[in-house]
């Protein structure tokens, strides 16, 4: 099974942005790719941030009814909300390796969703997660980045609190 893979708003954003010709196309392949293959997942904030991007970021922007038109098609990947349990491992995130508050509610979603991938240029290429793999989209090749990814998604783990990490210690009998 191919991984789940969470798509951030830049990507859903350069489809439409006629001004980057080349992250245009390559956006489009990885929607193509991930529609066809049905593994890519967002959340409920990547649609407001890319609905407010395309009446506002482009030029010349979308209509509020083309870029409503674009974002609802998006209702069909099952958008993760923003809950109760989103925030709190947001909340770990952003502690644990002082992320943005955003950035933490889009890797908290991503992990939600058990999405061993995160597409986005707004985090480091290969940084980890909790389980989940940050890929820039417009550095890597397709190929490449869902080669390294053709296993099931793994469960996600809660956080441990801060401090040592435990040492696990066999009773001798």
């Amino acid at each position: 099974m191919t991984a789940w893979v969470f798509v951030d708003t830049n990507i859903f954003f350069y489809t439409n942005a006629d001004h980057e010709p080349v992250r245009q196309h390559l956006a489009a392949q990885w929607l193509e790719r991930l529609w066809k293959e049905q593994t890519g997942r967002t959340g409920i904030q990547v649609i407001n941030e890319c609905y407010w991007n395309l009446t506002r970021k482009i030029s010349p922007a979308l209509t509020a009814d083309q870029a409503w038109d674009f974002v609802q098609s998006l209702f069909e990947w099952n958008p993760q909300p923003v809950d109760a349990p989103v925030l709190t491992r947001a909340r770990d995130i952003e502690r644990r390796y002082r992320l943005s508050w955003w950035d933490s509610l889009i890797v908290g979603a991503a992990q939600a969703q058990n999405c061993s991938v995160l597409l986005t240029e707004d985090l480091q290429d290969r940084a980890i997660y909790g389980g989940v793999t940050v890929r820039n989209p417009f550095l890597a090749a397709m190929a490449e980045i869902t080669a390294e990814y053709v296993t099931a998604p793994a469960a996600a783990r809660p956080y441990r609190g801060r401090g040592r990490p435990r040492s696990i210690r066999t009773e001798s009998r």
